[in-house]
């Protein structure tokens, strides 16, 4: 049985650091695990070491040129299939084809978000397609923009754990509380939902604490500010060969073991 875990967060509060540690560890420990970047910019790759040819939206937006009589640009994503062969289908082998393959670990991006027009057919397929690729794996993770729009119309409609990352501020912790009121509203199940306070500096502050403990969802745990990530992000090198021995691995090593 596959589960799924979705992290999210306002942007700057370290959402996608988090969502490479939690594919590494289960990669390590559990198997293969697919990522799914849902995040309009499309970075966990990056983080992942991974090259990115296409995003599902590259693959959405040239299969819907061809509906709207328009002529996609030759060799596009998505563009130009075969006559004879059904959009579902051709829809399927694309996204199938723009899997990022890792050793241990496989990566598919959402991509850039809607242009104008309909989309909820192609939306549809794109979900099923995704839920198809996923029963191949035991665990996957999607790093989700702060909105989640992408759980229940493309993604996936059922969730194990949201993990909502926020950083050690006032701001922050309103922020995550706002997401996690939208898990209501959403046309998916989620099971249950956790908070992360990222990059804290000693102990938690008692306002912040009080804050929290408002939140319909409870405090998971926290990660301490870790330096020798900028190193990483300066120089480029991919996130995920963090040693296991880092505070950053340690502690979302540690939630995730409390809850799976």
């Amino acid at each position: 049985m596959t589960s799924t875990i979705a992290v999210a967060g306002k942007g700057g509060v370290g959402k996608t650091t988090v969502a490479a540690m939690v594919v590494k560890h289960l990669a390590g420990t559990q198997g293969p695990v697919l990522a799914i970047d849902a995040d309009p910019s499309s970075s966990l790759n990056m983080l992942l070491g991974l090259d990115l040819e296409s995003t599902v939206g590259d693959i959405r937006e040239g299969l819907l040129a061809q509906v709207r009589g328009q002529v996609p640009e030759s060799g596009s994503p998505g563009g130009g299939s075969p006559v004879g062969i059904a959009k579902s289908e051709y829809l399927d082998y694309e996204i199938r084809s723009s899997l990022s393959e890792g050793m241990d670990f496989d990566l598919i991006a959402m991509g850039r978000p809607e242009g104008p027009g309909c989309y909820c057919a192609v939306n549809h397929t794109v979900r099923q397609v995704i839920e198809a690729i996923s029963r191949n794996y035991r665990y996957v993770v999607v790093d989700n923009e702060a909105g989640m729009e992408h759980l229940s119309r493309r993604t996936t409609r059922d969730v194990q754990h949201l993990l909502i990352v926020s950083d050690p501020t006032r701001q922050g912790i309103v922020a995550a509380g706002r997401i996690g009121a939208l898990r209501h509203e959403l046309d998916v199940r989620i099971d249950q939902a956790h908070l992360i306070v990222n990059r804290l500096r000693g102990e938690m502050p008692s306002v912040l604490g009080g804050m929290i403990a408002q939140l319909d969802f409870p405090l998971l745990g926290t990660i301490p500010e870790v330096p020798e990530i900028s190193d990483f992000e300066l120089t480029g090198r991919a996130l995920v060969e963090v040693g296991v021995d880092s505070a950053l691995y340690t502690t979302v090593a540690g939630m995730l073991g409390r809850i799976l």
